[in-house]
């Protein structure tokens, strides 16, 4: 029989990893509490049709990537490939959200896309995510790009990361551009890569994010969204862009950052580094403003970003130490019985506790150094006669006695 591993593009968590994984995700939520985002978390499958509409038919996820099944029932189901377009079906679907806008959400979960694996680039992976709906103003993009920012400083990456900014303008200044752009892609049609000229008449934008060198050199004198951005939009930049500085958060423009379908308004931002191979982008967003009314739901504004967690393990600093054990030592069946007490009375007060089930002295001290345990609490008959312990410093070596009623402040101290 074969060895059994795991499924290509997946891989397990082992308890070191995941202790880096856990740091990322508790120091996301920790400073996206302090701002005021309550966590939720939506179902790891949805009904196909929410992903088709709200990633777009014609985006590579949609098209390539996602995990789509048959139920029993004949739904078409597709694993959860972000988190953006099930949490504004949320909203939808559970009418007294709308109530409570701004909606500031917070969530962290694992995601599915049939991908190439590569270095933090996984099938199988894992998001962090924040979402505002129902803010409109511009004061929503400068807070979730301070938070992001934030977050990265706390997790040690920020000043390994550049900011990346552009905006999109408004429907108006999107339907102007998109006229000019159709029109100059067409002078280069026979020049243009098959996938780009497939994407031409549906979402043009999205040819200036390709990636064949053959477009890289046409996007090169291609129209510059900027020069079609109305004045509402670039007041609404400017602001985004004066907010950040005002923050202390550089950033500068990039005008090849574009997201290709017509939801999206404003500003598009990434959080990029060098750090970590082609897979440079940490986190990134922007603002959705249609997204919402194209599920079906109320014409409700949107802003917000994504993470991945595998990506932000591999630029974090590390996490803090665990916490060193007090290892229990009883020999006897008596102080067995009573080791099982004062283990979970020490546990109750904050204290790591280790308990060998087996074997002498020796081999007991032996484990209790391969733990990194702090002290020893020797028990046994003569100690239960007396209601004391033996506590031994294991890294001075001073052993002392110390009544059982006392032992949880003599460890503290």
């Amino acid at each position: 029989m074969s060895k059994l591993q795991p499924v290509r593009g997946t891989h397990d968590l082992l308890p070191e990893e995941h202790r880096r994984f856990a740091h990322v995700v508790d120091t996301a939520r920790a400073v996206a509490a302090v701002y005021g985002y309550r966590e939720m978390a939506t179902p790891i499958f949805e009904f196909t049709e929410l992903f088709a509409r709200g990633i777009g038919e014609t985006s590579d996820v949609v098209s390539k990537e996602m995990y789509t099944f048959e139920d029993r029932g004949g739904d078409s189901l597709t694993l959860r490939p972000e988190y953006t377009a099930g949490i504004c079906r949320a909203f939808i679907s559970h009418g007294e959200l709308g109530q409570q806008l701004p909606l500031k959400l917070f969530a962290a979960g694992p995601m599915f896309r049939y991908e190439r694996p590569q270095k933090g680039r996984q099938r199988q992976f894992h998001q962090i995510d924040v979402e505002v709906l129902g803010a409109p103003e511009p004061g929503a993009d400068i807070e979730v790009i301070t938070l992001a920012a934030d977050i990265l400083d706390r997790l040690g990456i920020l000043d390994r990361c550049a900011l990346k900014l552009n905006s999109l303008g408004d429907p108006e200044s999107r339907a102007a551009y998109r006229k000019v752009l159709v029109d100059y892609y067409s002078a280069h049609t026979e020049t243009l890569s098959q996938e780009s000229r497939a994407r031409l008449q549906r979402n043009p934008l999205r040819i200036l994010d390709s990636k064949d060198e053959g477009d890289k050199a046409i996007n090169a004198s291609a129209p510059s969204l900027a020069e079609y951005l109305n004045e509402a939009s670039r007041d609404f930049f400017g602001a985004v862009r004066e907010g950040l500085a005002a923050a202390g958060i550089r950033s500068e423009i990039d005008p090849t950052l574009v997201r290709g379908l017509d939801y999206y308004t404003h500003t598009a931002f990434e959080f990029v580094t060098t750090h970590i191979g082609a897979q440079g982008t940490v986190l990134g967003g922007g603002r959705y403003d249609g997204l919402i009314a194209e599920l079906g739901g109320p014409p409700t504004a949107g802003i917000g970003w994504a993470g991945g967690i595998e990506r932000l393990m591999m630029l974090c600093n590390d996490p803090a130490p665990l916490p060193r054990p007090v290892v229990l030592v009883p020999f006897g069946a008596a102080a067995e019985a009573k080791a099982l007490g004062i283990g979970r009375a020490l546990r109750a007060a904050g204290i790591t506790v280790e308990q060998d089930y087996r074997g002498n002295m020796k081999r007991r001290m032996q484990r209790a150094n391969r733990l990194n345990a702090r002290a020893a609490v020797i028990l046994g008959d003569d100690e239960l006669a007396k209601g004391a312990v033996q506590l031994k410093d294991l890294d001075s070596g001073e052993q002392r006695e110390v009544a059982m009623g006392a032992l949880a402040e003599a460890l503290k101290s």
